[in-house]
């Protein structure tokens, strides 16, 4: 578990990303806004390099599925996101890959046994999600966007929306913090990487997560283990820890 001033900030790889052949990444870009909405591109670029320099001939896939109407491509153009790529790195929408359906390994789960995501995550020899730090209030509860909630992006929304097709509305019931659970156990529990993105912190008066306020941290956390990152960023910016980083660690403990 490392935590960082963003002008200090390595990143230090897993030990799966070393000489790897193939690298999963997960930033938050599902929307057409800059940080703190999304992850900044000076703290991707960081994470991108030091996998290159773990795994200088790996391919490294960029996977996201947006939450807006706008797409993938025009986000990636209007952050800057082009510019950070080598010969080797390739951007992918996550709408777009084979999917495959994941056991929920919960011996409670929510409401979901199995999840639909890419096909890709289970082919890969590393995954790395990279979260903004964000709170938005749902069902007039505070909730905690980081590297854990970084992963609904990847579940198909042709399968998990409702009204709304630019979104993953299945996802929202009973709650979100409730269905995370879920979601860790069918991919969470696949990545090898968590980074958080908190040199701006995001702070919404309600639900929309692309409006609000946005508040000078100037850290960034990273470590092998999404829930222990998350539960670090929550201790340090003062936030209350979610029920879900409680919950998940609970259950991991009896598994």
């Amino acid at each position: 578990m490392d935590i960082a001033t963003t002008k200090s900030f390595i990143y230090q790889p897993p030990v799966s990303a070393h000489n790897a052949q193939h690298i999963l990444v997960k930033p938050n870009l599902g929307y057409p806004v800059s940080a703190p909405v999304t992850v900044s591109m000076g703290v991707l670029a960081k994470v991108l390099q030091a996998l290159r320099q773990a795994s200088p001939n790996a391919k490294i896939s960029i996977v996201e599925g947006v939450c807006s109407p706008v797409s993938l491509h025009d986000i990636a153009s209007k952050n800057g996101l082009y510019a950070l790529l080598d010969e080797g790195m390739e951007l992918l929408d996550a709408d777009t890959l084979p999917l495959v359906e994941y056991p929920n390994l919960s011996p409670t789960p929510v409401r979901f046994k199995t999840m639909w995501a890419p096909e890709l995550l289970q082919q890969v020899d590393c995954r790395i999600t990279i979260g903004a730090f964000k709170r938005t209030i749902l069902k007039d509860k505070p909730l905690i966007s980081a590297s854990l909630k970084n992963l609904y992006g990847l579940f198909p929304r042709s399968k998990y929306h409702a009204r709304s097709l630019n979104s993953r509305g299945q996802l929202h019931q009973p709650s979100v913090p409730k269905v995370l659970q879920d979601v860790y156990f069918s991919i969470g529990h696949l990545f090898d990487g968590a980074v958080v993105d908190a040199d701006l912190r995001f702070i919404s008066p309600d639900w929309k997560p692309d409006r609000g306020k946005t508040i000078e941290f100037g850290k960034i956390f990273s470590g092998i283990d999404p829930i222990a990152v998350d539960r670090s960023a929550c201790i340090a910016t003062g936030e209350a820890i979610p029920d879900y980083l409680a919950a998940i660690h609970k259950l991991r403990s009896i598994l």
